[in-house]
């Protein structure tokens, strides 16, 4: 039997989370008397974990107080994952749909692997994937193809099976780097300009069954 393989994105794919994200960050920058920032300034700099998350809202920070900053924001972030966390209109249902059709998902983020577990569990969603894998759990992260290519090699499935879907360009160049097919997703995150790489994008979760049933079980 043939094994087919889905990558998602989290956060801006399967979960809207600028929410969560930008109080944590807000709960940094209070302690160093910065104003807040809003959900819209977060949502344009998430992407690529949260160190890199904390350099962009704390420019100019030297590396000793980064490190500080960063710790208080995980440990607040772990503390309210899922206060506002909710998973797109669509998605629970789609990710259901995709299980009964027998294909396997994964979840690569560039957040840390813990709290993407955590995320997932939260809302209910971990059971549906068979890789969670984060920022942390291999050498590299997206854009580099090694979390998808080291994912790929534990499920067992060929490129021509396997796929990646998300909002940034950090998915898109990652899966074509990997030599898989890249869905963008246009209610994330990421910019159209950040999509326009993709293989091909979707509106909606349900367009990636319709998607799915043409190219793998047509």
């Amino acid at each position: 039997m043939t094994k087919y393989v889905v990558l998602f994105d989290l956060d801006g794919t399967l979960v809207d989370s600028a929410a969560d994200l930008t109080a944590a960050v807000n709960h940094v920058r209070c302690h160093v008397e910065l104003p807040p920032l809003s959900v819209d300034d977060i949502r344009q700099r998430v992407g690529k974990g949260a160190r890199d998350l904390m350099q962009r809202v704390l420019p100019g920070y030297d590396v000793r107080d980064i490190d500080v900053a960063l710790a208080r924001y995980l440990e607040f972030n772990t503390r309210h994952i899922a206060d506002m966390s909710l998973p797109y209109p669509g998605i629970i249902t789609t990710l259901q749909q995709l299980a009964a059709l027998g294909v396997t998902m994964a979840v690569i983020s560039n957040k840390n692997e813990e709290l993407s577990r955590l995320l997932l569990q939260t809302l209910g969603m971990g059971h549906l994937f068979a890789r969670v894998c984060g920022g942390d759990s291999f050498p590299e992260r997206k854009p580099s193809p090694l979390p998808l290519l080291r994912v790929m090699e534990e499920l067992g499935v060929a490129p021509a099976n396997c796929l990646i879907v998300g909002d940034s360009s950090n998915d898109i160049h990652a899966g074509r780097r990997a030599g898989i097919p890249t869905i963008g997703c246009t209610w994330g995150y990421g910019t159209s300009e950040e999509l326009a790489e993709s293989d091909y994008q979707i509106s909606d979760p349900a367009q990636l069954l319709s998607y799915l049933n043409t190219r793998w079980f047509s």
